[in-house]
């Protein structure tokens, strides 16, 4: 139990320290990455004005239906796909990216990945 309770407290001291330094605005949002052990989930957030303005996520109707799992790297990187298409059809050409507190590999890494196909840069 103790074990676990310091994992957590080291995620959410790195997910502190990133959003220290990340923050996104209304022409250049941060792109959250979201993920638990079944889902991935991310957000194109403007911090100025604390909006979500696209967001895609592993749940969503259309992607559940295509997907078996929401928990591999092929549905992180169609939900990225996803929120990139999202995201240009908002006019967002640029965001910034925020892993939260994660290893830029795996999943987040196949989010990014999905998003930049897409068309969205950072």
């Amino acid at each position: 139990m103790e074990r676990m309770k310091a994992k957590s407290a080291a995620l959410s001291r790195r997910q502190r320290r990133v959003r220290g330094k990340v923050s996104g605005t209304a022409e250049r949002p941060r792109l959250r990455v979201t993920r638990s052990n079944a889902h991935i989930y991310g957000q194109l957030i403007d911090d100025v004005s604390g909006r979500t303005l696209a967001a895609a996520s592993s749940i969503d109707a259309e992607l559940r239906t295509a997907l078996n799992s929401g928990s591999t790297i092929d549905a992180a990187k169609a939900v990225g796909e996803a929120l990139g298409r999202r995201a240009v059809e908002a006019g967002i050409e640029e965001a910034v990216f925020d892993r939260g507190g994660r290893l830029f590999h795996g999943r987040v890494k196949a989010l990014a990945d999905g998003a930049r196909s897409a068309g969205l840069k950072f």
